[in-house]
């Protein structure tokens, strides 16, 4: 694919009515007119929406590999409270559904009805009148045409990471969820882990003053799942490597970091500019291991860099290629303090000239930070789910459970539209940016200007 029809894929062919390719190929000016070209007419009314509350969640899951048979373990204690139902389960493999079924019967009496056998029967289960929430976890480019289908068919929709990756796909579905009244989340489960929502209720008590700086990754050496023959169906994760080069994985560090922020809620991502590096680490391994895939686009790492509206930067990374450990980094610099993840350490400011130095907090002070500051959420859960499955260190778990229990009780849900659009976004941006030469990129406004609306944040609620 040339550069034009690759730019042109990410922002839709409206951007390219009134522009030539040539009037934007190096002009941030006329590139910047066709990203704004490609906007629809929001309402930016589905900040704060609910719906009527919903005594027990009737749930068809659609995609049942790795990801989503674990998801589906995490409604057990919910199923056990009378929360929810899972009324259908579908799946292109009749295996993968009949496995999913056999272990939900374990907890569950009703036996869900099950869809299998081509790609048109998750149709079948968007379509039924009894179901009240859709939970996708199928390859990246299911997921939007999902979303829209399933709102357009009345049901409320949880998507897994990412929601799209095209802008005219972010705007189709802002513009779906808001015609239909309908929830439209992805289920970031980043945004519920015990370190994450640690760090935020410090930041909402004041403990890191005024934010300056956050840095967030998925750096995450996933060269033998993207290498397997089994891992991920037909390696459709692999072949995004083999096309595309910018960060396809964003929300790992950006939802927790876009809390932290308040973005939707007072602030907004404002414009970005993206670069990779050249390739070496998953093309050599593929060699090594004698794959039929050798060639990569996507370099081993990208950085993108992000400027908010009221002017706070985010370096944000993207790495699956890179023998290396696990880290999300989750960085918040701050006026009074200073955290950096994986570890998780954290440094308290002081004004007295005497008291400044480099070193962190000792093992005791922060652990007298951490009980303190330790989120509701996490307080409330670690002793009502003793027993069941957690799923990634329990976050998993967290996210299904606020879920479900928002629609019970008819509050908005901790992730908007907004929000799941929002974060989505950047992955095709950095695209452009990246292909435009590190070339800086504003970001659309997808809100219709209501994120400058200083809203509280909905997971700082406990219930």
């Amino acid at each position: 694919m040339n550069r034009k029809n690759f730019i042109q894929s990410l922002l839709g062919a409206s951007a390219f009515i009134s522009l030539p390719f040539s009037s934007y190929a190096n002009d941030h000016d006329a590139l910047s007119e066709a990203i704004k070209s490609t906007s629809k007419n929001t309402k930016g009314n589905l900040f704060g929406f609910k719906t009527s509350p919903i005594k027990k969640v009737k749930v068809g899951i659609i995609g049942l590999g790795n990801r989503g048979t674990t998801l589906l373990q995490m409604f057990e204690w919910l199923v056990a409270q009378g929360h929810c139902e899972i009324v259908g389960l579908s799946d292109l493999q009749e295996k993968k559904v009949q496995k999913a079924a056999e272990r939900l019967k374990q907890w569950q009496r009703k036996k869900p009805k099950l869809y299998f056998g081509n790609d048109t029967e998750w149709k079948k289960l968007a379509q039924r009148d009894e179901i009240d929430l859709l939970l996708i976890a199928t390859p990246w480019e299911y997921h939007a045409p999902m979303c829209i289908y399933g709102m357009n068919n009345g049901k409320h929709v949880a998507c897994e990471v990412p929601l799209a990756y095209t802008l005219s796909e972010c705007w189709e579905l802002i513009e779906t969820a808001e015609k239909n009244q309908k929830h439209c989340i992805m289920i970031e489960n980043c945004c519920y882990n015990e370190e994450e929502l640690f760090v935020l209720n410090m930041i909402e008590n004041g403990v890191f003053g005024d934010i300056t700086h956050t840095e967030g990754a998925y750096l995450h050496d996933l060269r033998a799942h993207m290498l397997s023959n089994d891992y991920y169906e037909n390696q459709w994760r692999l072949k995004h490597h083999i096309e595309r080069d910018g960060n396809f994985y964003t929300t790992h560090g950006l939802g927790p970091i876009s809390f932290y922020l308040n973005i939707g809620r007072g602030d907004t991502f404002d414009h970005l500019t993206s670069m990779s590096s050249r390739e070496l680490n998953l093309s050599e391994t593929a060699k090594r291991l004698g794959s039929p895939y050798t060639d990569f686009k996507c370099g081993d790492m990208n950085s993108t860099m992000i400027k908010t509206a009221k002017g706070k930067s985010i370096l944000l990374q993207f790495d699956v290629h890179t023998g290396r450990p696990y880290s999300r980094i989750n960085k918040v610099v701050g006026t009074k303090a200073t955290h950096d993840g994986y570890p998780s350490r954290l440094y308290i400011d002081k004004e007295e000239l005497a008291y400044w130095g480099h070193r962190w907090l000792s093992e005791d002070d922060y652990k007298t930070y951490q009980s303190k500051y330790t989120h509701p959420i996490i307080k409330k859960l670690k002793t009502i789910s003793q027993g069941f499955k957690q799923g990634h260190g329990g976050m998993d778990f967290v996210m299904i459970y606020r879920l479900i229990r928002c629609l019970n009780l008819g509050l908005p849900l901790d992730i908007n539209a907004y929000d799941s659009v929002m974060w989505s976004a950047i992955t095709p941006l950095s695209e452009i940016s990246v292909a435009s030469k590190s070339m800086s990129i504003p970001v659309p406004d997808f809100t219709n200007g209501q994120w400058k609306k200083e809203n509280p944040l909905e997971i700082m609620r406990d219930f």
